[in-house]
């Protein structure tokens, strides 16, 4: 994979919070200690589970993490 998801989800932040995922982004940016290099499901669910109390349900993070794999099969 070329991009890490941190740099992935970027492009979804929005002034205005549209859905859950922009709402997501907007978190992970403010998230001063997410991991920003990472492209491992296993990391980045771990530390969303630990440290991620923004984020309403892990099936936000599942189906960005979805669009993201698809997004780099492409």
């Amino acid at each position: 994979m070329n991009k890490t998801f941190y740099h992935f989800i970027l492009k979804y932040r929005a002034v205005k919070v549209r859905d859950e995922i922009s709402k997501f982004a907007n978190d992970v940016y403010d998230d001063h200690s997410f991991p920003k290099g990472s492209s491992d499901y296993h990391e980045i669910s771990s530390y969303l589970e630990l440290n991620g109390q923004y984020l309403s349900s892990m099936s936000v993070f599942d189906e960005a993490w979805e669009i993201y794999l698809s997004d780099e099969i492409k």
